[in-house]
């Protein structure tokens, strides 16, 4: 059977630097950090005391006081973006065809302050299990998209996709094969999440996972950087609206982007420390050029997985460097976490917003906060350090990697005219 063309047609974003697609982009563009001084609960006894928070979001400018209390914050997170994203899309909800419309989203943890609340107030109590009975429904992963699906009436597949940090990514190339092989004609996807809260900051911290960079938040997330010293934990929300391309076309969408290809692999080395070889990362690109019948020769920018740590940033760089061989120096690499910090579960989806409107506008956004090379890191790479850089973008990679060892990559391609 003949595969069928997907594009992307709408785009939502909620997200530490900026509450909607403008200001994300132009937040990207002049390379704004994201992160402060953790706002949410008192710090004082946890070893990081800063996050990238979403600024000046309001649940109740979005939902009445008490439809948002049956909410946690990452479904709240999901709607509001994945509204953005169908209004930008032009999607006429009277006319379409809603048995074949689809909402596949990513969710890392879902409702981990809900699950928090809940528990705390149970051990303060006498033992007598009074929890609310939104507990359960406001803390599973899958409500995010259950939610969006009931508020438009769309009646296709339904899912929340988990693989850590690879969720959102996952969810996408969900999204792209449900259409390619012909059972959605329009998809919903992306992904959200919430986790600066008391249990996500104290956990991560635990692990040795954050950076401890309290003097100064805001170079705190410095990917590629000798001195870089963990990730800085975002939280918020991207939208896109898969399409497939004749159904796009048909109803006049404007079309940002052609999804191309999307691969997947495992690294079955470790829960949490990347392999060091980046066998698994390489093995995860070969997959998806190899899915979108294209070559490495062809790829004009890769946004990584770039999270700040000591491992990870280079043994992603090593497999780039491996899969891409002589290519690898002509490529725009960079990472959008230096600016948003790492939002699990909606990263992949909002690193797949950047990597598509840095098609469109022809501006790589920058890696910032990097000061100190890094011996271990190839010289000849170019890193967009500091600085945005203009650039023709015909393919884009999105890079998206998740503790378990779970890898996920989406390329995508300037639409043929």
């Amino acid at each position: 059977m003949e595969l069928k063309r997907v594009v992307v047609t709408g785009l939502g974003a909620l997200t530490p630097i900026g509450n909607n697609i403008q200001e994300y982009w132009d937040a990207l563009v002049s390379g704004k950090s994201g992160c402060a001084p953790i706002t949410y609960f008192d710090t004082e006894k946890f070893k990081t005391k800063f996050a990238c928070e979403l600024k000046n979001f309001n649940a109740e400018d979005h939902f009445d006081r008490k439809e948002a209390r049956k909410l946690d914050r990452f479904a709240q997170y999901a709607l509001v973006s994945s509204d953005e994203a169908i209004i930008d899309a032009g999607i006429n909800l009277d006319e379409i065809d809603k048995f074949r419309v689809g909402v596949i989203w990513g969710a890392g943890i879902g409702g981990l302050e809900t699950f928090q609340d809940e528990v705390i107030n149970f051990a303060e109590g006498d033992g007598t299990p009074r929890f609310n009975p939104f507990f359960i429904p406001k803390m599973i992963a899958d409500i995010a998209p259950g939610n969006i699906s009931i508020k438009h009436g769309f009646m296709g597949p339904n899912y929340t996709t988990v693989s850590a940090c690879a969720s959102s990514a996952n969810a996408m190339i969900d999204a792209l094969n449900y259409i390619r092989l012909g059972h959605c004609d329009v998809i919903v996807t992306g992904g959200s999440e919430a986790a600066v809260t008391i249990a996500g900051m104290g956990g991560f911290n635990a692990m040795h996972a954050l950076s401890t960079r309290n003097d100064s938040p805001e170079t705190a997330s410095r990917p590629f950087d000798a001195t870089r010293d963990g990730f800085v934990l975002g939280e918020g929300a991207g939208a896109l609206i898969l399409e497939e391309y004749e159904h796009a076309k048909k109803r006049g969408a404007k079309i940002y982007a052609e999804v191309v290809g999307g691969g997947m692999s495992s690294d079955a080395y470790h829960m949490t420390a990347p392999h060091p070889d980046g066998i698994g990362v390489e093995r995860v690109m070969l997959n998806t050029l190899r899915d979108a019948n294209m070559s490495p020769n062809e790829v004009d920018a890769i946004n990584t997985h770039g999270t700040s740590t000591p491992l990870g940033d280079v043994a992603e760089l090593k497999a780039i460097v491996n899969v891409f061989g002589e290519h690898a120096k002509d490529i725009n690499i960079n990472s959008t976490k230096s600016m948003t910090g790492h939002l699990l579960g909606a990263a992949g989806a909002i690193e797949a917003i950047a990597s598509i409107l840095a098609m469109k506008y022809g501006i790589v956004p920058p890696t910032i906060n990097h000061t100190t090379v890094d011996e271990n890191i190839d010289p000849s790479l170019n890193l967009t350090l500091n600085k945005a850089q203009k650039r023709d973008i015909k393919v884009a990679m999105s890079n998206t990697f998740g503790f378990g060892g779970h890898n996920a990559c989406v390329l995508f391609k300037k639409l043929d005219a």
